[in-house]
């Protein structure tokens, strides 16, 4: 069996504002290990988010994490209403389209799908 990521860790500078946004957006659930750690479960993956004053973007050397959604454009409008900024418009690629946004502590990531 070959290796596999089992677990993602981002910072955050407010864990509360972070832990709303992706609630809304992707509705994940957060368990507190306390005042600086947040962690968080999905259907597929699991982390957590640590209180920093750093973010994880593309320009600092940070991994791009991208996620998959058939509707850009819905998912797109819920990150713009729970507060995340659209910091790269949505373009195609071979095989599909995608769009870059960062949450509401600065974290770059992607969404990306199918034509």
């Amino acid at each position: 069996m070959c290796a596999q990521i089992d677990y993602l860790e981002l910072p955050a500078n407010d864990l509360a504002k972070v832990k709303l946004f992706y609630q809304q957006v992707f509705q994940w659930k957060f368990t507190d290990y306390g005042p600086e750690y947040s962690a968080f479960s999905t259907e597929k993956l699991d982390g957590g988010f640590n209180l920093s004053k750093k973010s994880s973007t593309t320009v600092n050397g940070g991994a791009l994490i991208v996620f998959y959604d058939e509707n850009l454009a819905k998912l797109e409008q819920k990150i713009i209403q729970a507060g995340g900024t659209i910091i790269k418009e949505k373009f195609s690629f071979p095989g599909g389209a995608r769009f870059h946004f960062t949450d509401p502590c600065g974290n770059e990531l992607a969404v990306w799908s199918e034509k």
